[in-house]
């Protein structure tokens, strides 16, 4: 197998632990100060500006694309944001109880400080990431130099570092960057770090360092590395969340697909590979996509984060930024802790449909469309779930509710899943969970939970793609184009495997009945919550769309009547789509870096 799958992106082992322990010196993190990236000591130039050592280096930043560190990056910083973009784009609420992990409980009323612990672990991993991928750069240069490393092999590093510098840019400009791209510094390696500043636009460099791993090549042969389409589609994502430019996105969106529509389900599009070559395409069966045992096989999975057990490392290259989201139940569901990530009752009642469509104009949470849950039920106590038939079939491969199949767990039995249903809810998350029969082979052995896993995160997946692009054609006043690539999706979760053969299930597709703008965006918004919920994409789509404020409240309204305690008089506000900058790290910088509210 290749080396990259072999170590799954952060199993560094002995044949590279003293590079490794180089590389830490690049990055020097015990100061916290992630910005800097200037070599200490001789190390650098008798053992890393190598071919082996560039690539050792190349590989730890690729090991921060999880957002994992053992040096003190945890769930924090998970890159599959549960807790900044699905919980802040209430998809989900921080679930378990009120006392466990406080520090998000400000995140989810939108009313988090500047100190708020998770906002500066999530700053230091991002950076300590993009520290990585500079090492890389400045040790390749060195080994350019004594001529170590062959041009093509330079090219490819190089391209693959600024690659990965471009997304973890980009991810710290999602998170605390501005409309007018200012909010967050940039730093390459060549970057005087006690001159650094966040008052510049930085949007054309971000774009223009994942525009350099766009002519990687397709086959990189390793599935762990960055090629030529996730750098495409990384670059596209960054010139609509950043500049709105759809016309520019769509070229490249609709180049990867390999036409102006994709084909139905189960067809490889002809534009773009996986990093291994594979082809790539929608998969057939919607449940598949989240099936740990395909996390790379699938045909939906386009980049998927490398996660691995039982290789020595005691969880750290599991699925540690997710850990938490589990059920609660120990010994009797998956995980047996602890309960996080609890799927909002607006997320839940969005898959009512009417004639198998979406309820646009927001119905679904008016009496007779809210699903019937078994909100302060004992599970000794009778309950029916809704069995349809108006349900969306991607609702019970998102959300575990009472009395529905919880993929091979059997049905779940309700509150006894929950760990505080009064607080957070009566819904457990499921696409990151784990099958019974894969416990112990995919899953760690012999650590306090079986949550750490190799299901690693589906950073981009087909269906993204493909909506990304139907955004960019109905933006661009192709509607009927855009429409029909949210048929091709609809369809495709119509034709899926049941998550519960007990539910009968509703759901057609548009087929031409939507013409206008407004109502194509609507269609569009809709559909991505569908499709994509509970995948840390929410907040940055609304933010994208300029509807935060308007969207949020909207839902809190009615989750108020459903979490009163948990919400009370929470609002949203123009303050509120993006986050503080972390306060220590002004402090660090000496004033440098300027508060971005």
């Amino acid at each position: 197998m290749e080396a990259l799958k072999k170590i799954k992106m952060k199993r560094i082992n002995l044949k590279v632990g003293l590079v490794f322990a180089g590389m830490l010196a690049f990055t020097n993190s015990c100061k916290e100060d992630f910005l800097t990236v200037n070599p200490n000591g001789a190390l650098s130039a008798q053992v890393l500006a190598t071919s082996k050592g560039v690539d050792a280096l190349l590989i730890g930043a690729y090991s921060m694309l999880d957002g994992v560190a053992s040096n003190g990056f945890g769930w924090e910083a998970a890159s599959s944001n549960w807790v900044y973009g699905s919980i802040r784009g209430l998809e989900a609420n921080k679930g378990t109880d009120a006392g466990d992990q406080p520090d998000i409980n400000p995140i989810q009323t939108y009313a988090e400080a500047s100190t708020n612990p998770y906002l500066n672990v999530k700053w230091r991993s991002i950076y300590d990431g993009i520290a990585r991928s500079n090492s890389a750069l400045v040790v390749l240069a060195q080994a350019e130099s004594s001529g170590a490393v062959s041009a093509a092999e330079a090219d490819s590093f190089r391209k693959q570092a600024r690659a990965l510098r471009g997304y973890f840019h980009l991810e710290a400009m999602r998170l605390w960057g501005k409309a007018d791209g200012t909010g967050v510094p940039y730093v390459d390696e060549t970057t005087n770090t006690s001159e650094v500043t966040n008052d510049v636009d930085i949007r054309a460099q971000v774009i223009a360092d994942l525009d350099a791993g766009t002519t990687l090549p397709d086959n990189m042969t390793q599935i762990g590395r960055f090629n030529g389409t996730v750098a495409k589609v990384l670059k596209a994502k960054a010139m609509m969340q950043l500049q709105q430019d759809y016309a520019g996105a769509k070229t490249i969106l609709s180049g990867i697909i390999g036409g102006s529509v994709a084909p139905a389900a189960g067809t490889a599009w002809s534009g773009g590979r996986k990093p291994n070559n594979a082809t790539i395409g929608l998969d057939p069966n919607y449940g598949n996509i989240f099936d740990a045992a395909s996390r790379n096989t699938s045909l939906e999975t386009i980049y998927t984060i490398q996660y691995s057990v039982n290789d020595g490392s005691g969880g750290w290259n599991a699925g540690w930024g997710e850990v938490l989201n589990f059920p609660y139940k120990s010994g009797a569901s998956p995980g047996g802790c602890c309960g996080f990530f609890q799927p909002s009752h607006d997320f839940v009642n969005s898959f009512r449909t009417s004639a198998g469509l979406p309820l646009l104009t927001n119905t679904y949470n008016d009496a007779g469309n809210a699903l019937v849950d078994d909100q302060g039920l004992t599970p000794a106590q009778p309950f029916t779930p809704d069995l349809g038939p108006n349900l969306d079939p991607r609702l019970d491969w998102s959300v575990g509710r009472r009395g529905i199949e919880y993929l091979d767990w059997g049905k779940m039995t309700g509150s006894d899943w929950i760990r505080d249903q009064s607080y957070a809810g009566p819904y457990a998350p499921k696409k990151q969970v784990y099958k019974k029969a894969q416990e112990g082979q995919l899953t760690e052995v012999g650590n306090w939970t079986s949550g750490y896993t190799v299901n690693g995160y589906r950073l981009i997946r087909a269906a993204d793609v493909l909506l990304l692009l139907a955004e960019c054609q109905i933006e661009t006043g192709e509607i009927a184009n855009g429409m029909a690539n949210i048929d091709v999706i609809r369809a495709r979760a119509a034709g899926s495997a049941k998550a519960d053969p007990a539910v009968t299930y509703t759901i057609n597709t548009y087929s031409g009945s939507i013409t206008t703008l407004a109502d194509a965006r609507l269609a569009l918004r809709f559909e991505r919550k569908l499709e994509l919920g509970m995948e840390g994409h929410r907040y940055f789509d609304l933010n994208r769309w300029g509807i935060t404020v308007t969207e949020l409240n909207r839902i809190l309204t009615y989750e108020k009547t459903r979490r009163s305690s948990l919400y009370g008089a929470t609002t949203v506000g123009p303050e509120d789509v993006n986050y503080p900058i972390p306060q220590q790290q002004i402090d660090l910088m000496g004033g440098r870096l300027k508060q971005n509210r």
